[in-house]
């Protein structure tokens, strides 16, 4: 991990997108920890610092799939803008599903964004890094979210 690095949590099944996401925030210039959990169970965990993630760190964003097992992205996403340590937390909806009632829902669950993955690798590489740059180097994000906002 990097010290003073972004703290980034990917909620991702797919271990194919993990490893694009990964290979395509090495490229960017920006200093980021990713970390990654695979279902919506883990992702609460890791918020709430239980079990394996006890020492896991807030993150700065999250790239939330939404369809996970265990527990489904919509839920997870409805808890975390629920609750008032990670509301302010940025919550991009990234998944292969473009359907308009997932579009409509994730916005009603106070989604930041919601973006369709792109089946072509490359494009897939250019979203991630347009992702990244934009949510850490051009949007002003609250002082202290961090640290509990």
């Amino acid at each position: 991990m990097t010290e003073n690095a972004i703290d980034i949590l990917l909620v991702e099944d797919n271990p194919g997108d993990v490893r694009l996401t990964r290979e395509a925030m090495k490229e960017c210039k920006l200093l980021n920890n990713l970390h990654t959990v695979k279902d919506g169970e883990e992702a609460m965990d890791f918020l709430l610092q239980r079990g394996d993630y006890k020492d896991a760190p807030r993150p700065d964003l999250i790239l939330l799939d939404l369809n996970l097992p265990r527990r489904d992205g919509r839920e997870v996403l409805g808890d975390i803008k629920k609750d008032d340590r990670f509301k302010r937390i940025p919550v991009v909806v990234l998944t292969s599903s473009n359907e308009e009632r997932d579009v409509f829902q994730s916005y009603n669950l106070y989604a930041n964004c919601y973006i369709t993955k792109p089946i072509d690798m490359e494009k897939f590489l250019q979203v991630i890094q347009s992702i990244e740059h934009f949510w850490l180097s051009v949007v002003k994000l609250p002082n202290g979210i961090k640290y509990g906002g």
